[in-house]
């Protein structure tokens, strides 16, 4: 497990893809679980240690995923998220590249909770809500093209419902119409980074995620890996 951060009142982990973040219905072991374990080991702490879920992020995709180590730390993040006073930046690798180098996409997201799948209109419907994603173009190689994405909305599946419709659909994501899956069951969406302010100290926090040096499709824009959002010449 990689620890990204870490202080007396949170800690963020750069999730691999194929980790879930707490428990579902396949009670399969969770990155939740191996923090507390951590924590639990690492501070010979006695009992059950707290640990709270601020956000999460898809099985399927890698990257930063924060947690609060107190009480006081979650209830201010979730305020702060809630605010939309954290901003999240992703990167996307797809399988082809947008008419447009950077700009915004706004969509009306639904659910269709059977196949767990985001259902997208360009106009408002009943039930749907509006999902905003600004994106970029970083860089195209070997026919893939590599996107810094930032969500202003927090909607099901958002990112990957959004760049299908737009006919970009990210490597792997079969459900989202990629041609076909990576090695290990994974997509190429990367929680690059988180940056907020921290809920006790109030200093200003950025934490960077490095991409999955395994994956094939990374490796390919290796590169940028070492590059924060403003070092890129877009």
């Amino acid at each position: 497990m990689e620890i990204l951060y870490e202080d007396n009142h949170i800690i963020a982990v750069n999730k691999n893809a194929g980790e879930i973040v707490q428990s579902d219905k396949t009670g399969d072991r969770t990155l939740l679980d191996d923090v507390k374990q951590y924590v639990k080991e690492k501070y010979a702490k006695p009992g059950d240690v707290f640990m709270g879920v601020v956000h999460r992020i898809d099985r399927p995709v890698s990257g930063v995923v924060l947690f609060a180590r107190t009480s006081k730390a979650l209830a201010r993040l979730n305020e702060m998220f809630a605010q939309k006073k954290v901003r999240k930046l992703y990167w996307a690798i797809t399988q082809n590249r947008p008419e447009q180098l950077e700009g915004e996409l706004r969509h009306f997201i639904g659910k269709n909770e059977e196949k767990n799948r985001a259902l997208v209109s360009i106009s408002p419907r009943t039930g749907y809500k509006e999902a905003i994603t600004k994106y970029r173009l970083i860089s195209n190689a070997e026919r893939l093209t590599l996107l810094e994405v930032e969500i202003l909305t927090g909607r099901h599946h958002q990112i990957r419902a959004q760049l299908a419709r737009i006919g970009c659909p990210v490597r792997g994501d079969l459900k989202y119409g990629a041609k076909r899956s990576n090695e290990g069951g994974g997509i190429n969406l990367h929680s690059r980074m988180v940056e907020f302010e921290h809920p006790v100290s109030h200093q200003h926090i950025t934490i960077i995620a490095p991409i999955p040096e395994k994956d094939a499709g990374w490796r390919v824009f290796k590169k940028f890996d070492t590059a924060l959002p403003s070092d890129i010449q877009y």
